[in-house]
């Protein structure tokens, strides 16, 4: 399917950027893209087969690359938070209508959600089950992510994939990490695939300078540890500066992390991320971000257009999409799928 999609000059000139780090070094999205980094591999015929199914759903189907709508900002961020602007998702069917009707590969929504309408859309497109959230009525909040569901609970529902977020850096990662390395080891038994949310979370992380939560430096090595726990995808944040590591003087650097494998282009610094989940071995997805309004389209475009051309797998954009009337939402979700499909957009 190709794409008509018409860019703002913004947009186009990030199409002129050359990457610091060779294309040559990454394994590229494509068609064959499981076939060549999953096959030599350890994961079973059945994880293949979920895998296979996420990657050849919707507009994008067959590409190698991956257009997810997520909804559990209900649990994330408040239910009044999430779906105030738009109380027509309040009801977890039009969050399955969305998607279908977005050409998306996946939805990824809660157990509460998938539960209520799993008989109806299972066979319609690939569940992706979020099985642990950060849940807000705790006083005062803390940085912990705890499980709402069983591994099993989500394939009895008819899951293709199970998600989860890890929150690195913060008190309570070491559990974190340990408790889903072993919900992802139960998944691929049952043949599921896997998506981590590798988000960094830790006060310190921000000062009053620069929020290091999206340094290029610390998300990479988030998307590191999220590829050896057996993520088969990882979900990140877009980065948007670097040099976490040597401005809040902990963990491990080398001058080459800073002057030869980024700069301070966004592709650059996308393309870090892409390096550290194994070269683009393991797909890199980025998240969209938050909704602002009227520059909503724009912004998307661009994320995704920073997404491809680094080497990522592509976004799983929610807020931008659902926090608005239904029409301009499955707009939305086509803009983005459109930039994977327009073969002028390369990878840099």
């Amino acid at each position: 399917m190709a794409s008509s999609l018409t860019l703002s000059p913004e947009n186009e000139a990030l199409l002129a950027h050359e990457g610091l780090v060779h294309k040559d070094l990454l394994h590229a999205p494509g068609p064959d893209f499981l076939d060549r980094c999953f096959g030599p591999g350890s994961r079973s015929p059945q994880v293949l087969r979920s895998l296979g199914a996420l990657y050849n759903h919707g507009r994008l189907a067959g590409t190698g690359y991956l257009s997810i709508l997520p909804v559990d900002q209900g649990i994330e961020h408040t239910a009044g938070s999430a779906f105030g602007p738009n109380p027509m998702y309040f009801d977890p069917e039009n969050i399955l209508k969305l998607a279908v009707e977005g050409g998306c590969n996946a939805v990824a929504t809660t157990f509460g959600s998938f539960g209520t309408v799993a008989r109806r859309y299972a066979h319609k497109i690939p569940f992706l089950v979020k099985i642990n959230h950060n849940e807000l009525l705790t006083y005062p909040n803390k940085f912990d992510q705890i499980l709402f569901g069983s591994v099993r609970q989500a394939w009895d529902m008819g899951a293709t994939a199970i998600g989860a977020t890890v929150y690195f850096g913060s008190e309570e990662s070491n559990r974190q990490i340990g408790e889903i390395t072993a919900a992802f080891e139960h998944a691929h038994q049952l043949g599921l695939a896997t998506v981590l949310w590798c988000y960094t979370r830790n006060n310190a992380f921000k000062t009053t300078i620069t929020d290091y939560h999206v340094a290029a430096d610390l998300t990479g090595q988030a998307n590191h540890l999220g590829v050896t726990m057996g993520a088969d995808i990882i979900k990140q944040k877009l980065p948007e500066n670097n040099g976490g590591f040597t401005a809040l003087k902990f963990g491990k650097t080398f001058p080459a992390m800073y002057d030869k494998l980024s700069t301070d282009h966004p592709i650059d610094l996308t393309r870090y991320q892409v390096l550290n989940c194994y070269a683009g071995r393991i797909g890199l997805i980025n998240s969209g971000g938050e909704s602002k309004g009227a520059t909503d389209r724009e912004d998307a475009v661009r994320t995704a257009i920073i997404n491809k051309r680094a080497g990522g797998q592509g976004l799983i954009s929610g807020r931008k999409a659902f926090q608005r009337p239904f029409a301009d939402g499955v707009d939305l979700l086509h803009a983005i799928q459109d930039v994977y499909l327009d073969e002028r957009i390369t990878l840099a």
